[in-house]
């Protein structure tokens, strides 16, 4: 029996067909247990998955079967993110209908997480691209729309002109669209836009709430956020003779700066291609009109235009210090300004701002230093290649700034604001880098924005009773461009205030909408309105969030913005969507290539003994990769379907927590998963084996223990107590490495206790048996409950609750004592609680590091804190 090997294939598919029957996984919003809500962001149905995008999945299965264990009510829902752009790219290159793509990918995606055991709730299942989804999603809109949290208007965009359709930054690389390869045009569009900005101080504040989130997404979400304390001037605009400027262009020029404490190393001003000056210029000088187009083609991306060579126009116009009489600052536009940031214009202190500085120096401009260390000599202090920036706490002051110099940086701002104020040319203002969240997509495939344009009404909300607002089946996919826009009748639709002819917005919604109150509705996901308000107060926020770091700053920063707008639109009186914040570590595997520079699946490749690679099938030479995030286009890839086939899902899921840290990547190879493997069929072993020496289940425990039971009980209940521990904090590594030291106590009692153990340690071998099945459940569910019913029980342990901690077990017979020589810790020494103090000096002057610090100096006291630390003074 005990020989016996352990057959995944079978156990794994009957344990889930069990679960699903005795819909063990199936949540009440009515249940009285305590809530928990544990979450993974939900997948993009592109096609079939790999094992590397199981992770955090499996991770998210161990916190939610572990938290059912310890008698919560879980929800651990699953739903699928299904709009978007590549569906529509599949419709052209497979000629099938978005809609039919991606419900194929959803299907197949479905069974293959299926296979990974994973404790879902699939009565709650949703697809964004559902009519019963987004229809609440339209009515979403219209609440926002009239609480004043929509808007439309006219903005600068990245514009693909073979695609015909809006580019997000992220999709501009190098200049060109990401799929088309075609230079990217700035285009004015109206665009709809959810007012985030409205919430730029409440959702910074929030964020030091936020305390089980990891400290590098908060600092991100403030960086994008990006709160600043500066000062809004104008200057006075004169042109070159001094004349005040004609009227086709303003009298003065307003900017924005949070430094204002060195308007004295000012040396030029700037604007954006897109200023309304530069405008204005532009039509009546080509040479700008040239330049403005030259600057179009770097796209809004802010990264792309700080690597961008800082270049700019003279505009033939000054603006006037407004400190220093006669001092006059050349007016320029420079391709390196953003119009979406303060006022889109910058005055330039070449010192103390690299990208200025750079400029300055392209440009002959002259660079003042006004800011220097508090030791520096002014008269002496310059600036190279780098502009000078202060560190924080340097002490530094004021220089070659007048009626500023010797004063800090703080009371120069100070001074500064005072006297602009006072000369009403300016005001104190806070800003923020957060733009307004900019929605509108030229695309079929997404959610359509529920508003029809008519004439005489302008902008008119679809009613309510006549969502969804369903896109057309018959749309087509044969030319670029949104398909909704051209087709024949879809757009063409009557007002629903006057019932004159009008025209339905023909844009879609950004797919990141889609994913910003998804959570919520799967607290309900049946309701009739957009949630129950009820059940989403209930369930949220969701305790505990996994995912990518990708998506540390636009989807968490989105979702927290929706949920400020569904309290406001009276659908839930929750704020922040999620306590918890975990974001996993990538599966990576070794690439390969063949001679031909194709890439090749590792399956098509055999290691020979040697430790080379070949191609199976030819035998020629691959050269293999450094490990790298596993992806379909360089082949990668490991598929659920092979490591079931091949070692069981449980041998795949106890591989991919033990391996490293949780945050940490995690390379997949065939070694650590026959690794896993062992431990399974290991396991299975020794479990059988303690059948056959260990009392039946149930049986009574014994009044008294021997010391070899006694110490095996230790070991069980302190691996319990670790273990515990380890989950709730997400430790899956050290809780697995806990279990695997258990299993070699086990085995090792095993051997010694030979064929007719005592009483006491046959119920102790029994009892940690038992335990290393229960705590490795959340993580090896399938081989748990073989186990467990192997083991003489009918309970199905994904029902059962989690092992009681006998505490008293806790306790240790020895204590290990660090041993400091003169304060400085040499050793350490193990003895037993109750060791009287001479035993104790006498172990402590036997050790090696002891005698050595000792040398020939005679001991002059001996220093012992009861179980806690041993001091020798010489």
């Amino acid at each position: 029996m005990a020989s016996e090997r352990y057959n995944s294939r079978e156990a794994e598919a009957r344990w889930q067909r069990a679960w699903e029957e005795a819909r063990v996984f199936e949540t009440s919003n009515d249940d009285p247990r305590p809530k928990y809500y544990v979450l993974e962001m939900f997948p993009y149905p592109s096609g079939k998955i790999h094992i590397g995008h199981g992770r955090n999945y499996v991770m998210g299965d161990v916190v939610a079967r572990y938290k059912r264990a310890r008698g919560f009510n879980v929800l651990h829902p699953m739903g699928w993110d299904a709009f978007g752009l590549p569906a529509e790219n599949a419709a052209i290159e497979r000629k099938v209908h978005p809609r039919t793509w991606t419900y194929e990918n959803i299907a197949t995606m479905k069974a293959q997480l299926k296979l990974l055991g994973l404790s879902i709730d699939w009565t709650r299942e949703i697809a964004t691209c559902d009519p019963e989804y987004y229809a609440r999603q339209q009515k979403l809109f219209i609440e926002f729309l009239e609480a004043g949290l929509v808007e439309r208007k006219t903005s600068m965009v990245n514009w693909d002109p073979v695609d015909q359709t809006v580019l997000a930054n992220e999709q501009v690389i190098d200049g060109r669209g990401w799929r088309s390869g075609a230079p990217v045009e700035k285009r004015e569009l109206a665009q709809w836009f959810f007012k985030i900005t409205d919430y730029a101080q409440d959702l910074l504040d929030a964020i030091e709430t936020l305390d089980n989130w990891p400290e590098k997404v908060r600092l991100m979400q403030r960086n994008w956020i990006g709160r600043s304390e500066g000062m809004r001037f104008s200057f006075a605009i004169e042109r070159a003779d001094g004349t005040p400027p004609d009227g086709t262009v303003p009298a003065s020029l307003t900017v924005y700066t949070t430094r204002h404490d060195t308007i004295f190393g000012a040396s030029f001003c700037a604007v954006s291609p897109d200023h309304p000056l530069a405008r204005a210029l532009a039509e009546t000088d080509p040479a700008l009109a040239a330049f403005r187009r030259d600057c179009a083609a770097l796209g809004t991306s802010e990264e792309a235009i700080e690597r961008a060579e800082k270049r700019g126009h003279f505009t033939g116009l000054y603006a006037r210090h407004p400190f220093r009489a006669g001092v006059r600052l050349p007016i320029y536009v420079a391709n390196f300004v953003l119009m979406g940031y303060g006022e889109g214009a910058i005055f330039g202190c070449p010192a103390h701002d690299q990208r200025d500085l750079d400029f300055a120096r392209k440009y002959g401009l002259p660079v003042i230093p006004v800011v220097a260390p508090a030791d520096a000599d002014p008269a002496t202090f310059k600036i190279g290649s780098e502009a000078y920036l202060e560190k924080d706490g340097e002490a530094v002051r004021m220089i070659n700034s007048d009626f500023l110099d010797g004063m800090s940086v703080a009371e120069a701002k100070e001074e500064i604001a005072r006297r602009m104020e006072a000369a009403g040319i300016g005001e104190r203002k806070v800003n923020f880098r957060l733009r307004d969240w900019g929605i509108s997509r030229q695309r079929y495939w997404g959610c359509p924005i529920p508003v029809v344009h008519c004439e005489a009404c302008g902008i008119v909300p679809v009613p309510i009773d006549q969502l969804p607002v369903r896109l057309p089946d018959d749309a087509t996919f044969d030319k670029p461009g949104n398909p909704l826009d051209r087709h024949p009748t879809w757009k063409h639709v009557d007002c629903p205030r006057c019932g004159a002819p009008a025209r339905r917005e023909t844009d879609t919604m950004d797919t990141f909408v889609d994913s910003s109150w998804y959570f919520a509705r799967f607290c309900s996901p049946k309701a009739d309105d957009v949630v129950e308000r009820g059940a989403v107060d209930a369930w949220l926020p969701v305790d505990q969030y996994i995912g990518g770091v990708e998506h540390a700053v636009l989807h968490l920063l989105y979702s927290r913005f929706f949920m400020r707008g569904m309290k406001k639109t009276g659908h839930t009186s929750v704020e922040e969507p999620f306590r918890g914040l975990f974001t996993q570590g990538m599966i990576t595997h070794e690439t390969y290539r063949d001679p031909g520079g194709g890439w090749l699946f590792p399956e098509e490749v055999e290691r020979l003994a040697d430790g080379s690679v070949v191609r199976r099938d030819s035998g020629t030479a691959v050269e293999v990769g450094p490990p790298e995030k596993m992806s379909k286009s360089k082949k990668n890839v490991v598929s659920p379907e092979a490591i079931v086939e091949t070692y069981g899902v449980d041998a795949a899921r106890w591989f991919m927590l033990s391996d490293t840290p949780p945050e940490r990547d995690s390379e997949w190879t065939e070694a650590g998963v026959e690794g896993a493997w062992r431990f399974v069929q290991r396991l299975w072993r020794m479990v059988g084996q303690t059948i056959e020496l260990a009392p039946a289940a149930g049986t009574a425990m014994p009044a008294t223990f021997g010391e070899a039971a006694m110490a095996l009980r230790r070991a069980t209940h302190r691996t319990l107590a670790a273990v515990s521990e380890d989950i709730e904090r997400l430790r899956f590594n050290r809780a697995i490495a806990h279990i695997y030291e258990l299993a070699n106590t086990l085995n090792a009692t095993l051997s010694a206790a030979g064929t007719a153990p005592a009483p006491d340690l046959a119920w102790a071998l029994r009892e940690c048996a038992e335990m290393i099945v229960r705590i490795s459940a959340p993580m090896v569910p399938h081989l748990a409950e073989e186990c467990w019913r192997r083991l003489g029980h009918t309970s199905m342990l994904a029902a059962t609750e989690w092992p009681v901690l006998d505490a008293s077990l806790l306790e240790r017979a020895t204590v290990t004592l660090p041993v400091q020589v003169n304060g400085k810790r040499r050793d350490e020494v193990t003895v037993a609680r109750d060791a009287e103090r001479d035993e104790i000096e006498r172990m402590v002057l036997g050790l090696a590091g002891v005698r050595r610090a000792i040398g020939e100096r005679p001991v002059q006291k001996i220093i012992i804190v009861p179980q806690r630390i041993v001091n020798v003074l010489v």
